[in-house]
Parts: C-alpha cells; structure tokens; sequence
C-alpha cells in the first residue's frame, strides 16, 4: 500500500437536470478492502472506495441501503 497515493479525485456522473458531475476526494486509509487494496474514504466516511496501485476502483458500501455508482475517473493528487 506504500506506493498508492495519499489520496485521489474521484468524479460521478450527474444526469442531464443535474447539470456538471460530482467530484469528491478520498484519503488512503489503513485498512485494506476485500481485494487487498487500500481503501480510501472521504471525510464524512460515506464514500468508501478500494483503489488497486493500477488505479482500478471498486466502491464499497457504507451503510445499509446505499446505492453505489461508479466513478467516470480517479485522479491521483500525488
């Protein structure tokens, strides 16, 4: 987990009403998720994302009931 960057700029699709995409940043966190990558969440806790070092993301869930969309991109801010 060493070599994955500290944090990345995660981008979600809007739908057309909703106008420009949702960008949020997640920060590595120690705990690894159940592919072996590091998990990176954002600061409320509620966007929860393992991050292979090839950049490949699998959203996690946090809660009961969440619906999980798939990031259009992931930045790296390193």
């Amino acid at each position: 987990m060493d070599q994955q960057p500290a944090a990345y700029e995660l981008t979600f699709p809007q739908s057309e009403e909703e106008g420009a995409a949702d960008t949020v940043v997640v920060r590595r966190t120690e705990t690894a998720g159940p592919g072996g990558s590091a998990v990176y969440t954002d600061d409320s806790g509620i966007i929860r994302a393992e991050i292979s070092e090839k950049g490949e993301v699998r959203m996690l869930a946090s809660g009961g009931r969440q619906a999980l969309s798939r990031p259009t991109s992931a930045r790296p801010l390193d």
